[in-house]
C-alpha cells in the first residue's frame, strides 16, 4: 500500500481531531446536565438551629443583622466630656499644611489638619518657654480630605472656617541662563 500524500494526511488528522473533540463536547455537556438534574432533585440540608426557630424569632435575628441607619448628623459633643467652653466658643481652622522650605519634597502637604485658635499662653518665668493652660492646644488630628475634617468638626460641634491652600507654580530655572549672552535672561553681579 502507498503511503498518503502529506495534505490528504493533515485533512483526515484535522477530521479524526474534531469528531473526537465533538464527542468529548456533548459528553461533558451531558454530564454536567446530570449533575445539575441530580442537585435539583435533592432534598435540601437544613440547618438545625435554624429549623427550630419559630418565625418572630426568625424576624428579630434578620433585624438585628442589618445596619443601623441614623437620618441626621449626630451632635457628639454633650458625651465627649470637653467642657462647654472649650467646644461652643472655640473656633477650628481646617488646613492643608504648607511644604516644608528646608527639603525639595512634597511630604506632610497631602493631608488637611485641624488646628485651634489660641488660648491662654504665656511665659513660663523660670526657663522663658511658653506655656499653656488649653488642652486643645496640642491637638493633632490628620484627615485624608477635606470633607471628612468638615464631617469630624460637625459631629463634635466645634465651629470651623476653612483655609484653602494655595497653589504655587514651579518657575523653571537654568544656570545656563546666567552666562547668556541675551540681556533680557542674563543675571547681573552688580
Amino acid at each position: 500500500m502507498a503511503p498518503l500524500p502529506m495534505s490528504n494526511c493533515l485533512r483526515l488528522y484535522s477530521v479524526l481531531t474534531k469528531s473526537t473533540l465533538i464527542q468529548n463536547t456533548r459528553w461533558i455537556s451531558v454530564t454536567a446536565a446530570r449533575k445539575t438534574y441530580e442537585k435539583k432533585n435533592e432534598p435540601g440540608v437544613k440547618d438545625v438551629k435554624e429549623a427550630l426557630l419559630d418565625t418572630e424569632e426568625k424576624k428579630r435575628i434578620e433585624k438585628l443583622q442589618q445596619y443601623i441607619t441614623v437620618p441626621t448628623a449626630a451632635d457628639i459633643s454633650p458625651i465627649t466630656g470637653v467642657p462647654e467652653e472649650h467646644v461652643k466658643t472655640r473656633l477650628v481652622r481646617i488646613f492643608k499644611p504648607a511644604k516644608n522650605p528646608m527639603q525639595s519634597g512634597t511630604f506632610n502637604t497631602r493631608k488637611w489638619k485641624i488646628e485651634f485658635e489660641t488660648r491662654e499662653r504665656w511665659e513660663n518665668p523660670l526657663m522663658g518657654w511658653s506655656s499653656t493652660g488649653d488642652p486643645l492646644s496640642n491637638l493633632n488630628v490628620q484627615f485624608s480630605s477635606q470633607e471628612e475634617a468638615i464631617a469630624f468638626c460637625e459631629k463634635n460641634g466645634w465651629p470651623y472656617y476653612i483655609d484653602e491652600p494655595k497653589v504655587s507654580s514651579f518657575k523653571y530655572k537654568s544656570y545656563g541662563a546666567n552666562f547668556a549672552w541675551n540681556k533680557k535672561t542674563r543675571v547681573s553681579t552688580k
